[in-house]
């Protein structure tokens, strides 16, 4: 398991493989499952491949995806085009020397901000609105410079302490306050 996310039963999902390839599905297309069932593709993967992100396209964002050699990018959802799960979708990164393997990917607008980790436990944040945004079949531009056999690790929202306060006010909240 990568990943989980709320879904409000309306939504599409893109799954994201560490060899740059991506597959955009609405998520009618799952089925329930009971918990000693299997499951269902969502995407099918060469057999060196793996999914490394999921992501929630939201129309007033854009999808970042990071390769681990610190090269990334934004891309609008509208560059994907829908497809039936199951499949093995289009080139969202490509990945080689310059970029590496693709090592996150995360529904992002631009009043967000992004950490970047290396292997070596170095820590970069960022604006979102600072990469720029390219097409689907691109490599993309450097988010951070790595020294040595250092590579980018992984990718995480930075939550703002406006969120974090505003949500611990909601949960703190009696029924009554609501």
């Amino acid at each position: 398991m990568i990943d989980a996310k709320l879904t409000n039963g309306n939504n599409e999902i893109v799954l994201i493989t560490r060899e740059g390839m991506s597959l955009r599905f609405h998520e009618e297309q799952l089925r329930d499952q009971g918990r000693n069932t299997v499951g269902v593709w969502g995407i099918r993967p060469d057999k060196k491949d793996h999914v490394v992100a999921i992501a929630i396209v939201d129309p007033n964002a854009m999808l970042l995806v990071a390769g681990e050699n610190g090269i990334g990018k934004r891309t609008p959802f509208d560059d994907y085009r829908k497809q039936r799960r199951g499949g093995k979708g289009i080139i969202t990164m490509k990945t080689g020397e310059k970029t590496g393997k693709v090592v996150g990917a995360l529904t992002v607008t631009d009043k967000d901000e992004l950490m970047l980790i290396t292997t070596k436990g170095q820590m970069v944040r960022t604006r979102v609105k600072e990469i720029r945004v390219v097409g689907r079949n691109t490599m993309g531009v450097k988010l951070m410079d790595l020294r040595g056999a250092e590579k980018l690790q992984a990718i995480a929202p930075v939550v703002s302490q406006e969120s974090e306060v505003g949500a611990e006010e909601i949960s703190n909240s009696t029924p009554a306050d609501k």
